[in-house]
C-alpha cells in the first residue's frame, strides 16, 4: 500500500505581480487609481494615480513606451471618464521605463507638463549616439541595426563588466516604437522640483520628498492634509525595491536607508500608495521591514567575503541570490552591498584590471 502523496500548495501571487485590471478606482480624496499592464519579473502592472482639481488631471507614472501601453492608458482614462485634453501634468516618480515611457507621447497629445525630481536622468542620455541615429535606418528586421541597438543597451556598469542586453524580442520593439514615433526619446521635465518644495494636485498641496536609492532621482509626495504618501517604487506592500548601483553615486544602500528611515518620520499617514501592489496604511513599519531585509543581506555578503576571499561581483551575486535570479539587476544590487560595506570600513577593492575585486579590509 503506497503512501498518499503531498499535495503542495502553491505560492500566492504577491500583490505586485497581479496582472492589470481596467477599472478606475478612488484610493483617496480625488484620487483614482488604474493600472497599466507591465511584464517585468515579479511585476504585472503599473499604478498610474490620476489626480483631479480644478485645472483637471495630473497623472502619476504613465506606464510603459510602445503603442500596447499606449492603447491600455486609452482604455483606461476612458473608462475614468478622463479626456486627453484634460490632463494638466504628468508626474514620473523616477527614471525607469514602466514609470516615464508613456510620458513624451502624452505630452505629445495633451501638451501637459512633466514634473520629476531635479536629478531625474536616464540612463542611455550619456550616450551621444543613443538618440543621433536617423530612425529611418533602423529596419526591424535588419542584422545590423538590431546590432546597433544591442550595443547601446550593453553599456559599461560600475563594476567593470558589460551590461547583458535585452533578448531580441525586446530590442525588436524598441525599433518598432523608435521607427513610428520615438518611444525611447528623451524625457524632457518641463517641471523640475526639489526636496520639500510644495506643489498642488488633487485640490490640496503636496510636499516634493527626494527619496534616493531604488533610484537616484526617486521622488515620493506627501499630502500632509489627509496623510496620503505616493511612494511610487521606495515603499512596495511585499516586495523589496531593487537598490540600483548603475550611476556613478556615492553609497547608494546609505542613501536607501537613509530615505526609508524619513519615511519613518511622516506624523498622520493613513494612505500609502505605492506603483506596484494595493494600497496600504502601516509605512513606517513597511519602510522598517525593507531596512532589516537589507541588514540580512549585508550580513550574507559578510558570509560571502569570508568564505570566497577575494572575489568579484559576479562571485558574491552568485551566493547571495537564487540561481534563477542571477543577472544584471542581481549584479547591482550586490555591488550597492559590498559598497557599503566598503564605505563602513569592512571591504576594500583590489587595485587589478578586469571586473572591480573585493577583499577583507
Amino acid at each position: 500500500m503506497t503512501e498518499p502523496t503531498e499535495t503542495l500548495t502553491p505560492r500566492p501571487i504577491r500583490q505586485e505581480a497581479e496582472r492589470a485590471g481596467t477599472e478606475a478606482i478612488e484610493v483617496a480624496t480625488n484620487v483614482l487609481r488604474m493600472q497599466l499592464p507591465i511584464d517585468f519579473p515579479g511585476l504585472g502592472h503599473v499604478n498610474c494615480y490620476a489626480m483631479e482639481d480644478e485645472r483637471g488631471f495630473a497623472l502619476v507614472d504613465p506606464g510603459m513606451p510602445g503603442q500596447k501601453s499606449w492603447e491600455a492608458i486609452q482604455v483606461r482614462l476612458k473608462n475614468a471618464g478622463i479626456p486627453l485634453n484634460r490632463i494638466h501634468t504628468i508626474i514620473v516618480t523616477h527614471s525607469h521605463p514602466d514609470h516615464y515611457g508613456g510620458a513624451e507621447r502624452l505630452r505629445a497629445e495633451t501638451n501637459a507638463d512633466i514634473l520629476t525630481h531635479e536629478s531625474f536622468k536616464l540612463f542611455f542620455e550619456d550616450n551621444d549616439d543613443f538618440e543621433g541615429e536617423d530612425s529611418s535606418a533602423l529596419v526591424l528586421n535588419d542584422a545590423e541595426a538590431m546590432e546597433k541597438v544591442r550595443e547601446r543597451f550593453a553599456h559599461d556598469t560600475a563594476w567593470g563588466t558589460k551590461r547583458t542586453p535585452p533578448n531580441e524580442e525586446f530590442l525588436k520593439q524598441v525599433i518598432a516604437d523608435r521607427t513610428s514615433g520615438g518611444a525611447f526619446t528623451t524625457v524632457t521635465p518641463t517641471i523640475r522640483v526639489s526636496d520639500g518644495q510644495p506643489v498642488m494636485f488633487a485640490g490640496r498641496e503636496w510636499q516634493s520628498i527626494h527619496t534616493p536609492g531604488h533610484t537616484h532621482d526617486h521622488l515620493c509626495l506627501f499630502d500632509p492634509t489627509e496623510g496620503v504618501m505616493l511612494s511610487g517604487d521606495h515603499v512596495l506592500p511585499t516586495i523589496t525595491p531593487h537598490i540600483g548601483a548603475w550611476q556613478p553615486q556615492i553609497d547608494p544602500l546609505a542613501q536607501f536607508f537613509s530615505s526609508l528611515k524619513r519615511m519613518t518620520t511622516f506624523e498622520g499617514v493613513t494612505t500609502v500608495l505605492p506603483a506596484h501592489g494595493h494600497p496600504f496604511s502601516d509605512l513606517a513599519g513597511r519602510a522598517n521591514h525593507i531596512i532589516d531585509h537589507h541588514i540580512e543581506r549585508l550580513d550574507t555578503i559578510r558570509e560571502s567575503v569570508d568564505m570566497l576571499g577575494n572575489a568579484n561581483v559576479n562571485d558574491h551575486m552568485k551566493l547571495l541570490f537564487k540561481e534563477r535570479s542571477w543577472g544584471d539587476m542581481a549584479e547591482s544590487e550586490t555591488f550597492a552591498h559590498l559598497v557599503h560595506l566598503e564605505e563602513l570600513g569592512e571591504v576594500v577593492t583590489l587595485d587589478q584590471p578586469g571586473p572591480t575585486t573585493f577583499a577583507r579590509a
